[in-house]
């Protein structure tokens, strides 16, 4: 009988163990047998989906593909078998990978977590904070929390939020080196960047009089890989620095932090997705993430 579902399980134990032989363990199966199925699989694909070598397996752009649908099928019989189970009614339950922007996964995702979990006792919950570009297949991850735009055609996503872009510095910085007046003032000043956004030596500004929109060039002597980080330096007194309003706010409500040439940052909007690689079947354990947080970020504005 064709029991791909059964090849599919198999499949990814192999990949989430990275060996044959620890796959078979976990299946009961001899790793030549684990190895002959992934190697059938490939043979009817008529793809490669493995490279192997002595030191590792490492998956292909196929393999990448086969990986995810896989996932995504298994969950569909199980979601099916459990709502058939339970008369039309299924709860959301297992394994849930998150990779969330460390600020706002500061301000929106941590505080509510403990509601979260005791409403969905059954999902089992993997929160990553990083600011760094991710590849959703590449990471394993269900959810990922980004702001920006969204290059990538095959994902789908539900905004969130849209946050100001705010130039700002502490006055203690202000005080010893001034106040820039234009963004060109920006040359003088030492600027914060953020290290994992490659090339990014400028900042946007639209002009309040003229409105055209130029990027300034800015140069600093500080990266940093995180909102956070970029933050605290800058309320420490390091330089100026261009971060969301939405994670500055208490700051500047505190007078850590002054907000300077609003009139040129009118325009600097980024919009905050909750991103997910497409497919026409969103698990209930998904769904039922990214709702729980499209309401919590709603009741916070």
């Amino acid at each position: 009988m064709d029991n791909r579902a059964g090849e599919m399980e198999t499949f990814i134990k192999v990949v989430e163990h990275g060996s044959f032989s620890m796959a078979g363990r976990d299946l009961h199966m001899s790793p030549s047998a684990v190895s002959k199925l992934v190697t059938r699989i490939e043979d009817r694909l008529e793809t490669r989906l493995l490279v192997r070598s002595t030191r590792k397996l490492q998956l292909t752009p196929e393999g990448e593909l086969y990986l995810h649908r896989a996932r995504t099928i298994l969950d569909q019989i199980d979601e099916t078998d459990r709502l058939v189970a339970g008369g039309g009614q299924v709860a959301p339950r297992g394994k849930l990978s998150i990779n969330a922007s460390i600020a706002f996964s500061e301000i929106f995702i941590v505080p509510f977590l403990p509601e979260f979990m005791q409403q969905y006792p059954d999902i089992e919950l993997d929160l990553t904070q990083t600011d760094g570009i991710i590849d959703l297949l590449e990471e394993r991850s269900d959810v990922a929390i980004r702001s920006g735009g969204l290059p990538d055609s095959s994902l789908m996503a539900r905004k969130l939020l849209e946050t100001k872009r705010m130039i700002v510095a502490s006055p203690t910085y202000l005080a010893e080196h001034g106040t820039p007046q234009t963004p060109m003032d920006l040359v003088d000043h030492n600027c914060l960047r953020f290290n994992f956004i490659k090339g990014r030596n400028f900042w946007p500004f639209t002009d309040p009089e003229t409105g055209r929109s130029f990027d300034q060039i800015i140069k600093g002597e500080f990266l940093g890989n995180s909102g956070p980080l970029v933050k605290a330096i800058c309320i420490a007194g390091v330089g100026i620095a261009r971060i969301g309003e939405f994670h500055i706010k208490d700051a500047i409500n505190r007078g850590e932090l002054v907000e300077i040439l609003p009139d040129w940052t009118r325009s600097d909007i980024e919009t905050v997705h909750a991103v997910w690689a497409g497919h026409e079947h969103l698990a209930t354990r998904i769904r039922a993430f990214i709702d729980f947080l499209a309401h919590k970020v709603a009741s916070t504005r």
